[in-house]
This record gives structure tokens, C-alpha cells and sequence, in this order.
């Protein structure tokens, strides 16, 4: 081999493995790990349709592959794990008062009510379940106050769905006695939800352990989400259900938690994702999955899907969640009181 030949061999020799370090060092990272903690019902929405579908964009866009690891768990306890060190990137939870509860933590330090969907990102209402045929003749809540009634529903204590169910029965109970008689009646918004309360035979720790619990054959009726007996329906199971008059708008929230994507790095990506959650075709999968959407022109879509109830309100009513944990869970809360009346046998 002539020298000029060894020369050249010598100099790829050296040449490619740099190269090759180089362009390596300069090139985005290519799998990044983000972390998903929300409560357990929009589950399938996420696993099934827009985790998969924002990985797609963000490869398209950007080269880079994403790896979610994901926590479902009712949204009360999904908040006391990140403030108690779970480093969640997004936090996706059933109510505005638990995500108040980690930005006051010191975890999320943006305006995450900034934005046209004031921070949600989905919507339900809160519906009443029942049996084939209904063989109690279901209508609305003062059937399931009826004495002899089986019902149920998660524990407030855990549960931000068990939250909106007895904030929509306290809140029902005023617009009824409004829509009667000009005027809220707090007396007979406490009697319908004590004795609802009392008819009460489980109280699980997610509204998804509850659904469960239905559909094991337990109770004669449930008081859960609107859009998990429409997910129910939509994998094919027969799940009937009644959207009372009076009811509770939900609306849930999410965030990125800016102390754990500064320690990971990942806020592009977070922000990215939660972005995409708003998304026309995000909230198309949340609708295909029972859950209402928050951009206008997709809610104007599925109207059908999801009727607007006669007596709708929504926590502004109650006077916010500030307001309810005084009203209804404080230590002379309504529920609160209930409770130890039914434990004392009244």
C-alpha cells in the first residue's frame, strides 16, 4: 500500500470516531422520560389515544422518542404524592383544590390558570348510575334519599370525585328549593344529603374503585362522573344511567409542576404536552372517552353526546372550593355533620 494510501487510512482511522463523538454530543437527546400523575378515570383516554398520539408529534417533530412513566390514582392522594416527593412532571387532577394544594406546596410556581381554558382541560357532570331496568325507578336524587336505597359512592377523604358527588347532592339540594320557592332552603339541601349519606353502603377510595364496586353487583345505585358510565358504555357494557335535573359542572385541571421539570429537564416537553391536551384532536379522544371537552367549537361537536342538564351549576355556586371546605367538609361542614349524625344513629 502506497504511503499517500496509509496516510488516508490513518487520518479515517481518527477522523470517523470523532466525527461520529461529535455529531453525538450535538444532536438532541434522542429518548426523554416524562412523568404523567393524574387521577385514575381519564386513564384510557390517555393510555389509549393522546399519550400515543403526542409521541407521534413530538418524534415528527423534534427526532426524539418519549417514554411516559404514568401514576392513576384517586386525584387526593395523587396530590399528596407529589407534594410528598413523587416528581411528577404534569400533574392531571380531578379537582382545581387539589392542584391548589401542590402549587402551595412550592411545586408549581406559574399562573397555571393562564390561558383561555383557565387550566382545565376536561369537563364531566356528576350522573346517577342504576341497574338493568331500572328496578327502582331512578329519576333523580330524591330516589336515591328514598329509605332502603343501597348506594355508592368514594370517600371525600380520598377522593376528588367523591367531592363533586356530594358537592353536586349539597348544590341540587339548594337549586331545587330555589326552583320551588324563590330561595335557597340550607335545611333541605342538608336533610338530601344526609340521607343519601345514610343509604351509603361503601365508600372506596377512587371513583374508579367505586365503579367497580357496582359492577361486582354491590348497591342499587351510584353516584359517579357522567363520563365514567359513558366509558362503560363505550367498551360494550351495559351501564345505565340518569343525568339528574340539578346538577354539578366538573371541571378538572392540569399543570406542569415547574419544580420537578427544572430538576429533569423537561420542561419543553411538558409544556408541550399539556399544550397538546388542548389540542382539537386531544379533546376529541377525552370526548370519544366520555369526558366533556373544554374547547367550544369540540363541545359544539358532541353536544349531542353531552346534553346540558336543566339546573346545571358549577362551584361558583357552593362559593368555591374555599367555600365548600367550610360549608360541606369543614368540622361544622354539612357532610361532616351527616356523617356523625348517621354514626350516632340519627
Amino acid at each position: 500500500m502506497k504511503k499517500s494510501h496509509y496516510q488516508m487510512f490513518w487520518a479515517l482511522a481518527v477522523a470517523i470516531p470523532l466525527l461520529l463523538f461529535l455529531s453525538e454530543s450535538a444532536l438532541p437527546q434522542q429518548t426523554r422520560t416524562l412523568m404523567l400523575g393524574a387521577y385514575t378515570v381519564p386513564k384510557e383516554a390517555y393510555q389509549q389515544e393522546i399519550i400515543p398520539a403526542f409521541q407521534k408529534f413530538w418524534l415528527e417533530k423534534t427526532g426524539q422518542t418519549v417514554k411516559f412513566e404514568e401514576s392513576y390514582v384517586a386525584s387526593g392522594a395523587q396530590a399528596r404524592a407529589i407534594i410528598g416527593g413523587f416528581e411528577a412532571d404534569i400533574a392531571a387532577l380531578s379537582l382545581e383544590g387539589d392542584l391548589v394544594k401542590v402549587a402551595e406546596a412550592g411545586l408549581i410556581s406559574h399562573d397555571w390558570r393562564a390561558g383561555d381554558a383557565k387550566g382545565m382541560v376536561t369537563q364531566s357532570v356528576v350522573a346517577i348510575g342504576f341497574r338493568s331496568g331500572n328496578p327502582k325507578g331512578i329519576k333523580d336524587w330524591e330516589d336515591i334519599a328514598k329509605p332502603g336505597m343501597e348506594v355508592i359512592y368514594p370517600n371525600p377523604k380520598t377522593s376528588g370525585g367523591a367531592m363533586w358527588c356530594v358537592n353536586a347532592i349539597y348544590g341540587a339540594g339548594l337549586k331545587i328549593s330555589e326552583s320551588r320557592s324563590g330561595k335557597q332552603d340550607l335545611d333541605l339541601a342538608a336533610k338530601l344529603l344526609h340521607d343519601i349519606q345514610k343509604n351509603v353502603k361503601v365508600m372506596d377510595k377512587s371513583g374508579r374503585e367505586s365503579v367497580t364496586t357496582f359492577e361486582r353487583g354491590i348497591g342499587d345505585a351510584i353516584v359517579t362522573y357522567e363520563n365514567e358510565a359513558l366509558l362503560r358504555q363505550f367498551e360494550g357494557a351495559e351501564f345505565p344511567f340518569v343525568v339528574p335535573k340539578a346538577t354539578i359542572l366538573i371541571e378538572n385541571p392540569i399543570a406542569v409542576v415547574d419544580r420537578n421539570v427544572e430538576k429533569h429537564g423537561t420542561r419543553d416537553l411538558a409544556e408541550a404536552f399539556v399544550q397538546f391536551c388542548l389540542t382539537e384532536s386531544a379533546q376529541r379522544s377525552f370526548a370519544k372517552f366520555g369526558l366533556r371537552p373544554v374547547l367550544p367549537q369540540i363541545a359544539e361537536e358532541f353536544k349531542a353526546k353531552f346534553p346540558q342538564p336543566e339546573m346545571l351549576f358549577d362551584m361558583s355556586y357552593l362559593g368555591g372550593w374555599t367555600g365548600v371546605e367550610k360549608t360541606i367538609y369543614g368540622p361544622e361542614g354539612v357532610w361532616t355533620k351527616a356523617v356523625e349524625d348517621i354514626a350516632a344513629g340519627k
